[in-house]
């Protein structure tokens, strides 16, 4: 058997080893510690924020927001369809009514249809809650978002958990909305193995979910607690991860970008597509977009054959029996890229025998198609 080429697997060298290695030296071992610090540093600059709050993921972000926002019942939570399941889950676990929005060609939401969930929203009287997503590392519109929350009086906030080393024209992914969130988790562009980031302009919201991450401990010498909070801190080990991770993100940027090209040239006179490009994304991951269902399954399967993973798109949330009976707006099209998508193998440090391996699976796919 041929040795496993995963999805998205980190891209990790000495540096890494080292910086951990002096977190170690640094007697900083729990969570806390100076890697953190400088980590978030770092991070709000790489965001375009004023502050960021390191995590242990973007799921436990999301909750820290929406905790500070006091989200409950009485919200409506408007999300795309198109995502990961991490994107609505913190929301509806604290009561929220999530409505679904469908998406556009590139994958991110459809502005019309969601001005259309904004606005029947805005007539419940309900307060409500718009959650973005930069799907697969490629930016939203920000601006016409951030222009359609105010409108309707919504709460912006931006699941950039894909997306980190992205931009939208001159704005980092992250920059949008109230607050942002980014994810380290193993697969993502850059890793601390697992941890998330809260990132914003407003430093009562950044004070907030920072006490809420440490179960809200008040300034006392005992432990004293006015709030239930979450013990969601990053540790100081996982944040030196992350300072040589980012330390070395253009180089990761150019070797996704090289690997989306080189499933280019791969396609090439194949009659294969791909989900279309948007500027400024990441190439975290790269879609191939077939005929139907039974091309994508066979695809996915003469891939396994060979020791290669790959997966498809997000299934739709109006999809998932969890969220039976939601409201949906539109659908078609988010359905329609799930049938025939495929998730093919994007890590930075692919060697040019596994490329080689991946352009035979790819050649042997599209010989069985004639």
């Amino acid at each position: 058997m041929n040795k496993r080429i995963f999805l998205s697997p980190p891209f990790v060298d000495n540096k890494e080893r080292l910086e951990v290695e002096a977190a170690f030296d640094s007697g900083y071992v729990a969570p806390c510690g100076p890697k953190v610090d400088l980590f978030e540093l770092e991070l709000a600059k790489l965001s375009g924020r004023k502050y960021a709050v390191a995590v242990s993921g973007a799921t436990a972000a999301l909750e820290l927001i929406f905790a500070h926002l006091k989200v409950d019942k009485t919200w409506i939570a408007i999300v795309p369809t198109l995502t990961f399941i991490a994107t609505v889950s913190p929301a509806s676990r604290l009561g929220a009514e999530p409505w679904f929005v469908d998406c556009d060609s590139t994958g991110n939401v459809d502005l019309k249809l969601l001005e259309k969930a904004l606005a029947d929203a805005a007539k419940t009287g309900r307060k409500i809650l718009f959650i973005a997503v930069d799907l697969f590392g490629r930016c939203c519109d920000y601006d016409r978002l951030e222009k359609l929350c105010r409108k309707y009086k919504a709460k912006f906030v931006c699941d950039s958990a894909e997306a980190v080393g992205a931009t939208f024209g001159a704005r980092p992914s992250g920059s949008a909305g109230i607050a942002a969130v980014y994810s380290f988790n193993g697969n993502k562009l850059i890793t601390t193995s697992g941890g998330g980031a809260v990132l914003t302009d407003d430093k009562k919201l950044a004070d907030h979910v920072k006490k809420l991450s440490q179960q809200s401990r008040e300034k006392a010498l005992w432990y004293e607690h006015k709030e239930i909070g979450y013990n969601f801190r990053m540790s100081n080990l996982l944040a030196a991860v992350g300072l040589a991770q980012l330390s070395k993100m253009g180089k990761i940027l150019k070797a996704k970008k090289s690997v989306r090209e080189f499933y280019g040239r791969c396609a090439e006179g194949k009659r294969l597509e791909f989900l279309p490009k948007v500027e400024g994304e990441n190439n975290w991951l790269t879609i191939m977009l077939l005929k139907n269902c039974r091309e994508r399954d066979r695809l996915i399967k003469l891939f396994e054959a060979d020791n290669v993973e790959t997966r498809p798109v997000w299934k739709p949330m109006h999809l998932q029996k969890v969220f039976n009976g939601c409201r949906v707006y539109g659908g078609n099209v988010s359905e329609n890229l799930f049938s025939r998508g495929v998730c093919l193998a994007s890590g930075a440090g692919l060697t040019k025998t596994e490329l080689k391996r991946i352009a035979k699976v790819i050649d042997k796919f599209a010989a069985e198609r004639k």
